[in-house]
């Protein structure tokens, strides 16, 4: 008995020993979570990585969309899409009206991005109706996204304090980023991809993201040299049929995360306009037809349409060419059902609806739309483009989601007319567009790999336009640089008209870079084209003042007989650059003109002094000599 107990007591002595205190236990536990928080801290200091802002500097007042942030969703993909980079300033104004425009490559208006997307049109017309308003229309909108990169990016549209958000998408969700038929899937799951889209803000997640594209690429032998557009490889043989459990998948992740997204919007209390997507219906032939027990083959339906059509029964031929759409097992093209969802979150939420696809029908051939509005499968001409503007801002103006200032006295015509004609779009942009369009027909559905050709055979440089959108769409120059070749040739060869034009979209695109008003300054001044010139000089004054803008206003003015413009332009030209003896001369110009003989004298006689050798300010010395003797 006694042993027993001894045995029990010195049992229970080693099992006390053998306890864990509680504070051990939580240093074990601490330790994986203070080794991550030191790690992130780490690479935040020494700048690992990306730079993960939603919003990026553009000038020390004003920003625009990170060109870098659909990193966040391409994993495997080496070139990103960037947006049309609409800079909109930091701290909103008080007359500022601000809307963002969400989506795919038709919001960002491809093959006519950066300006000619319908965003331009909207940003024009409220301009035109709305003068004394601070018009910002930033258009966000990113080749091969889908919803997943949009509820992704929207808190960060909601911070900025957007006046009316406009969203067009749906045309990319099997196929864009992280799409359940992408190439870049993380599966089905929309709870674990919208979690780890919130944990690639991390760096540490970064980190190990990119040692495990590292670890990949030892085992991918042709994945540097994969080609083609960025949709052609997204959804490279990623067949998805009509009664496929991908398919549903694919309308529930569009229903889910556009429900976030509106739920969003609505808690802000911010105004959305949805939209239906419209895509070509007659022209473009299903492009993977695939034979079903349950359902018929899609390019049999798609004949059938075409027979319908051409027998005169327009009702049933739409109603056949929609169902050859849906059955088409590449979905480049919305289902039906997308925009069946459309409408019903637009009723869910109690947000307004643009029935695009009806209005594209309704202005073409027999009421089906086809080649006459689109470019290719999926985007619209720049009329096309156009007319979507036309009817958001008709929905913007029957929902009072408009500036609260007094809008000019225009018709709904006129407004119209002036918009489309004040359109910043040239030559090369529609060279740069047609390019585009032929690239896209060159690659993977439209050919088979095996027939595609040479960019050289397919750009052909005929003229100077198109050896600088050659240029361009070879990545040899930006978009930027091309139009700035463009300008130079023009203004080359005398035509003056088309330099303008050139340099008008640049300014359009990028408004706050001062030097371009200064080579447009530079180039009409020796023509004596003051009046041209001047516009340019004030717009470029208003964004940075400088010696050499206020000189040229001052001068014009002078030429102009506007004297206390002059006086007060040659005076600030002064205060950035005294020694600059042509301002003083002609400030003395402004005092004879004044009859203040003596501060004239004063005046020239001090540009001498920095220019003894100044013909024109010698002759005006002697007469005023002369004057006042």
């Amino acid at each position: 008995m006694k042993s027993h107990k001894v045995k029990q007591n010195s049992a229970q002595s080693v099992k006390e020993k053998k306890k864990i205190p509680i504070w051990f236990r939580i240093i074990l536990i601490l330790i994986p979570f203070t080794f991550f928080i030191l790690l992130e801290i780490c690479l935040r200091i020494f700048n690992y990585g990306m730079d993960n802002s939603q919003w990026v500097s553009a000038t020390d007042d004003k920003i625009y969309l990170n060109p870098q942030i659909a990193k966040r969703y391409f994993y495997t993909t080496k070139n990103v899409p960037y947006s049309n980079q609409d800079f909109f300033d930091i701290e909103k104004k008080s007359n500022a009206f601000r809307v963002f425009i969400v989506g795919e490559s038709s919001a960002a208006g491809y093959p006519f991005s950066p300006l000619g997307s319908f965003s331009q049109y909207l940003k024009k017309r409220l301009e035109l109706v709305y003068p004394s308003s601070k018009i910002e229309v930033v258009n966000i909108g990113l080749t091969a996204i889908n919803t997943y990169a949009i509820r992704d990016l929207f808190p960060g549209v909601l911070e900025q304090k957007p006046d009316l958000i406009l969203i067009y998408t749906g045309h990319n969700e099997y196929y864009g980023a992280l799409g359940v038929g992408s190439m870049e899937s993380l599966g089905s799951s929309r709870g674990f991809v919208n979690l780890l889209l919130y944990l690639n803000k991390f760096k540490t997640v970064e980190l190990l993201r990119n040692t495990i594209k590292d670890i990949l690429k030892t085992f991918d032998d042709d994945g540097n040299g994969k080609t083609g557009t960025l949709m052609s490889r997204m959804a490279k043989d990623q067949y998805i049929t009509l009664d496929s459990d991908t398919y549903a998948d694919g309308i529930s992740q569009f229903d889910g995360n556009m429900t976030d997204i509106l739920e969003m919007a609505k808690e802000k209390n911010v105004p959305v306009i949805l939209s239906t997507l419209v895509s070509n219906l007659k022209d473009q032939n299903p492009f993977v037809s695939i034979k079903s027990k349950r359902l018929p083959e899609a390019k049999v339906v798609y004949n059938n349409a075409k027979s319908e059509f051409r027998s005169g029964n327009r009702q049933k031929a739409d109603s056949l060419f929609r169902f050859a759409k849906d059955l088409d097992a590449l979905r480049f093209r919305a289902p039906e059902k997308i925009n069946q969802t459309i409408k019903l979150l637009g009723k869910k939420f109690n947000y307004p609806v643009i029935n695009i696809d009806s209005v594209f029908a309704s202005v073409s051939p027999d009421g089906i739309t086809g080649n006459n509005l689109m470019t290719d499968h999926l985007h619209p001409t720049l009329e096309g483009y156009q007319l979507i503007g036309k009817i958001y801002f008709q929905k913007m103006n029957e929902m009072n989601y408009l500036p609260a200032s007094e809008p000019v006295k225009l018709t709904d015509e006129q407004q119209d007319s002036i918009t489309i004609a004040n359109f910043n779009f040239t030559k090369l942009d529609s060279v740069i567009a047609d390019f585009r369009i032929r690239m896209l027909k060159n690659d993977w559905p439209f050919v088979n790999p095996e027939n595609k050709q040479p960019n050289s055979a397919i750009l052909n440089s005929n003229n100077v336009m198109d050896s600088i959108a050659a240029q361009l769409l070879n990545d040899e120059i930006i978009w930027e640089k091309a139009h700035r070749k463009a300008a130079a040739y023009y203004l080359g060869i005398k035509d003056i008209d088309s330099f303008l034009d050139e340099m008008d979209v640049l300014i359009c695109q990028y408004p706050v870079v001062f030097e371009y008003y200064d080579y447009v300054a530079n180039a009409l001044i020796p023509l004596k084209d003051y009046n041209r010139a001047y516009k340019y000089l004030v717009t470029g004054y208003e964004i940075k003042p400088r010696a050499f803008t206020a000189k040229w206003l001052g001068t014009i003015n002078l030429y102009n007989d506007k004297l206390d413009l002059a006086e007060k332009y040659l005076k600030e030209s002064l205060a950035f650059e005294k020694n600059d003896a042509q301002v003083w001369y002609n400030l003395s110009g402004v005092y004879v003109k004044q009859n203040n003989y003596k501060q004239a004298l004063e005046t020239v006689n001090k540009a001498l002094s920095l220019k003894p050798k100044y013909p024109e300010a010698e002759n005006l010395q002697r007469q005023l000599q002369n004057a006042m003797n």
